[in-house]
């Protein structure tokens, strides 16, 4: 496995007398993009504690370049660069000297710190407002900051708690491009959290957690067509949502369930799967007076319909219908 930069076997942590990791194992190749999908509580911070190096697993082992380490040594955290989840920039300093101030306490020597950080303003499109402090960045431009700084000292691995949080689409999508111009460059190995089936379809691989448990893994298309959604997902929105799901399972012959939408404050919607879902629009129509229906949408399955059906809960930490 020469190829594996960092390997977890059996990791288990636990608060006192409740577990939150039991049994995870993985293991992350060189120059991947390797992502912990799972929703709040499922146990991803833990995890990211311990990859980062804050925590040390109660049971299992972390291994790195083959060998066992100390997740909280020196030696370990040399080897990677991590963004958090919270902002951890001074805003009263500029970006330039965010950058240098990570550089010293890296331990970059300082002519190779000049270079370094000259050419991070130039890959991450600051270099024009270098100069000005922190607090006048926008939520993109910080997270690039940060992305900038923590790859000042040229980390075998880059770990990232749900990088995109926050940003607008945008701001996600230039912080991915970044991603992408780095791997390229310097064959990075990326290892990210997250509960936005979006972001992780950027992901070559993904490990699926659960309540502290690997439900899954595989790539986004691999997890996708194990979940054996059986074809498009077609979401039905009205008044009287059971009623509607009644009518639909009655009118034809679907199991369509009532289920709450991806939108935070959105009014629950009816879903059912179906081959050649824009088929049936025409049918879903016809079943219903006119104005009973607000919208009919159909769309190819997603990692957050595969998450529903492999663990019965939604990416959002709810137990849900699973529209089949």
């Amino acid at each position: 496995m020469a190829d594996v930069v960092l390997e977890a076997r059996g990791v288990g942590y636990s608060y006192g007398a409740r577990a939150v990791l039991s049994e995870v194992s993985f293991a992350v190749r060189r120059g991947e993009i390797f992502g912990l999908l799972g929703p709040n509580g499922a146990g991803k911070s833990t995890l990211f504690g311990i990859l980062s190096g804050l925590l040390s697993p109660r049971t299992g082992a972390l291994l790195a370049g083959g060998q066992p380490v100390d997740p909280r040594s020196r030696a370990y955290r040399a080897r990677l660069g991590v963004v958090f989840q919270q902002p951890s920039l001074d805003l009263k300093l500029s970006g330039r000297e965010n950058l240098q101030l990570g550089a010293s306490l890296y331990g970059v020597p300082r002519g190779l710190a000049r270079e370094r950080i000259e050419r991070a303003l130039a890959l991450t499109e600051l270099g024009e407002r270098a100069r000005d402090k922190v607090e006048k960045y926008s939520g993109g431009m910080r997270r690039r900051l940060e992305l900038a700084r923590v790859l000042l000292h040229e980390p075998e691995l880059l770990i990232m708690d749900e990088p995109t949080q926050g940003l607008d689409l945008a701001s996600a999508r230039r912080l991915w491009r970044h991603l992408g111009e780095l791997r390229a460059e310097r064959a990075l190995t990326i290892l990210l959290t997250t509960h936005d089936p979006i972001e992780a379809e950027s992901a070559d691989r993904l490990l699926i957690l659960d309540q502290g448990r690997v439900v899954a893994e595989g790539s986004p298309a691999e997890l996708t067509a194990r979940a054996d959604l059986g074809g498009d997902i077609i979401t039905v929105e009205g008044d009287d949502p059971a009623a509607l799901a009644s009518a639909l399972s009655a009118g034809l012959g679907v199991s369509a369930k009532v289920t709450e939408p991806e939108t935070p404050n959105a009014a629950p919607v009816v879903t059912f799967t179906a081959p050649r879902g824009h088929e049936l629009v025409p049918r879903v129509v016809e079943l219903f007076p006119a104005g009973r229906l607000r919208a009919v949408q159909v769309r190819p399955p997603s990692l957050g319909d595969a998450f529903l059906r492999l663990t019965g809960r939604t990416l959002a930490g709810d137990s849900a219908g699973v529209a089949a």
